[in-house]
């Protein structure tokens, strides 16, 4: 049974896709409440998200960002708003796809369908071209051991724990035990400019470290 998580302000969609998917073998937890639906992540886990933008007391993009920097799984956007800029945005922090309202349900679940097996895919395939000695604390790139201080080492390897999340910089400081939180956002780029030389990615056109103006970094590679 796949588990999704439904964040919609209209308890009728709710109840529809209730009733309606399961019979593509989905079970369906619905919120109304945005901040109830992140709290349901302690004790629940979720296959995929299913996010309305407009929602009370939290806009769905700022549940995107929190959703997509926390944990690791897929994000369909599902609005009304017509807004381009709230598409692409949705997109920079983390969704993987996005279906306006007003939507035929069989789409919808084609998508959720078509969605999982591109991310069973890729756990199915975890060729990289990245290697972690965690005994040794080092990481290789094509079979090559990379020259790297302690910092430049922790944020590479949370950026390839953390594949295809948005991390902030502020996450990145709480996560990486040799940079201190109250290190400047400055310093952090500097590192993460150190680890794309050695790497040798592009920041006009990366292959590994993406920059996502106003949120942070993504790593998008192998």
């Amino acid at each position: 049974m796949i588990d999704v998580l439904v964040i919609e302000d209209d308890k009728e969609i709710i109840d529809i896709l209730s009733e309606y998917l399961p019979k593509y073998g989905m079970k369906v937890i619905g919120y109304t409440n945005p901040l109830s639906a992140l709290e349901s992540f302690k004790i629940d886990n979720y296959d995929i998200v299913i996010l309305d933008l407009s929602l009370p007391d939290m806009d769905g993009l700022e549940v995107c960002k929190i959703i997509s920097q926390k944990y690791n799984i897929p994000i369909i956007i599902s609005t009304a708003r017509s807004d381009v800029s709230d598409r692409v945005k949705g997109l920079e922090l983390g969704a993987d796809d996005y279906l306006p309202k007003p939507y035929d349900i069989r789409e919808l679940v084609a998508r959720i369908q078509s969605l999982l097996r591109r991310v069973k895919g890729l756990k199915a395939n975890p060729q990289s071209s990245f290697s972690i000695n965690e005994e040794n604390m080092t990481i290789s790139k094509d079979a090559e051991a990379l020259d790297m201080t302690l910092a430049e080492y922790e944020i590479l390897k949370l950026f390839l724990d953390k594949k295809q999340m948005v991390l902030s910089r502020e996450y990145i400081a709480n996560n990486v035990n040799s940079v201190r939180w109250e290190s400047t956002d400055k310093s952090i780029d500097v590192i993460i400019s150190r680890i794309r030389h050695k790497i040798k990615d592009s920041t006009k056109q990366p292959k590994y470290i993406k920059s996502i103006r106003g949120a942070g970094y993504k790593f998008i590679g192998e």
